[in-house]
């Protein structure tokens, strides 16, 4: 991979890069020669101080203490990726989803990523120069009603803003892109995939198909591992895909039926 792509000289700030394909995307985009800034609520042992700073990005403030450690310590940006995402709301339909509960999937899923490009976009156009990368997901074609709803409509929100970004921006010589991901084989998924194997009295591998049934199978036939994700992105935000943008790549092993 290092010898086909790198990124020397590149200034990145990747969000929710202390786990799972955050954290992939942090050692390939260090591997290939990026200086990069991460963040996440707190830093682990693994990482250097000097390259993380710690903060709440679903919160007006926190987008606000990352967007002046860029320019603190990096003087800018040359490539944003925002990898932060996920679900706290709780199953059980529309029903059992609240105010509280659309206003956090909103401010984890959607409104870190419009605040800190409206904070650092403007220094990309000045410099007429920079990629955006916004992870979405394959939940907003194809939603689970009874557990993804407001994750996937956020999502969903995320991706036409994208698009409209990319139109925007584009002649000033910056490039937007999304890449939508289905199952990553995360820790986590791991886990889960191993408490559903426990409850229905089967092994992990019986886990893992429990999950990918409910996504209505993956031809693959296995999850995208969080370093494919990152290669991915890696080349997204390389200057051999110099003349990609406004588009949203699918890595999903084939779980999405159509084009």
């Amino acid at each position: 991979m290092t010898g086909f792509l790198n990124l020397r000289g590149k200034r990145a700030l990747i969000t929710g890069g202390t786990q799972g394909a955050g954290a992939a995307t942090v050692a390939l985009f260090r591997d290939l020669g990026a200086q990069v800034l991460t963040t996440a609520r707190n830093r682990p042992e693994t990482l250097p101080e000097a390259m993380f700073v710690a903060a709440d990005l679903s919160t007006v403030q926190g987008c606000e203490r990352v967007a002046r450690a860029v320019q603190d310590r990096m003087g800018g940006v040359d490539v944003l990726v925002h990898m932060l995402g996920g679900s706290t709301a709780p199953g059980g339909g529309f029903a059992a989803l609240g105010e509280a509960e659309w206003q956090a999937e909103l401010n984890l899923n959607l409104m870190p990523a419009v605040r800190l490009d409206r904070a650092l976009l403007p220094g990309m156009v000045a410099q007429r120069a920079g990629v955006v990368v916004h992870v979405t997901s394959i939940q907003r074609l194809m939603p689970l009603p009874a557990a993804t709803t407001a994750y996937a409509a956020a999502k969903a929100a995320l991706s036409v803003y994208s698009k409209s970004l990319s139109k925007e921006v584009a002649p000033a010589g910056l490039r937007v892109l999304r890449v939508a991901p289905g199952w990553i084989a995360t820790a986590a998924s791991i886990r889960l995939a191993g408490r559903l194997a426990e409850a229905a009295g089967t092994d992990l591998e019986g886990g893992k198909r429990m999950i990918m049934d409910s996504l209505g199978g993956i031809p693959l036939g296995r999850p995208s591992t969080p370093e494919e994700i990152a290669s991915l992105i890696a080349f997204l935000a390389s200057d051999r895909a110099s003349s990609i943008t406004g588009t949203e790549h699918v890595i999903d092993g084939g779980t999405v039926p159509t084009a």
